[in-house]
């Protein structure tokens, strides 16, 4: 089998740890897991569901995605383009995967990354819809969440955190909220007001 990115250098026959079978190129370094190889490992290795959370550990400091991660590679047994999925680490990049043979390809260190973060047991769920869906949730809640942070400062965020997660459980929260966002519009008229008053008037000449 010749790599999926080098397409000239034959892929060359190892075994990660755990006993994992792969193959090789010993050019661009990356490593082609069969499905065949792969399932028989994944049995003895218990899943974890990856998270923006998991995702974001550093767990290598100096990995950085190799020139080959930005090329679209062939499957090196059914010879079809891989499909590519993004993994949102802290330097994210793209890890690979035959939808024929259902067999993974990860360019040089992302393989590395993927154990330490815990989750290459578990690489189906990089593909699946619902999955991605969910990690983009959780970055726009993480986001929303440090936005907060940043504006209203630490302990300010943390009481509206807390009294967020207080009425979402409260059986008359709806109330709550509704009052807030009363007060809130009121407070936001009242500035609007005060600010067409204290503008300087016009004078206009005939």
């Amino acid at each position: 089998m010749d790599c999926p990115k080098c397409r000239n250098t034959a892929l060359l026959e190892t075994s990660l740890g755990g006993n994992l079978t792969v193959q090789r190129c010993s050019e661009c370094e990356g490593q082609w897991l069969s499905a065949t190889a792969y399932r028989q490992w994944q049995g003895k290795t218990p899943p974890q569901t990856a998270t923006t959370a998991t995702l974001n550990q550093e767990t290598i400091a100096t990995f950085a995605p190799g020139e080959s991660d930005r090329k679209a590679g062939l499957c090196p047994e059914c010879r079809r383009y891989l499909t590519r999925t993004k993994v949102d680490y802290l330097t994210p990049f793209y890890l690979e995967r035959c939808t024929e043979c259902e067999g993974y390809w990860c360019d040089r260190g992302e393989w590395e990354v993927l154990t330490r973060l815990g989750v290459s047991g578990s690489l189906e769920q990089f593909f699946e819809r619902e999955w991605q869906m969910q990690i983009r949730e959780q970055a726009a809640a993480e986001s929303e969440r440090q936005g907060m942070i940043e504006k209203l400062g630490p302990d300010l965020a943390a009481q509206i955190f807390a009294l967020a997660v207080t009425l979402n459980h409260h059986e008359h929260g709806d109330y709550a909220l509704a009052y807030l966002i009363r007060k809130a519009a009121q407070s936001s008229e009242m500035r609007e007001f005060k600010m067409e008053t204290e503008s300087p008037q016009r004078t206009y000449s005939r």
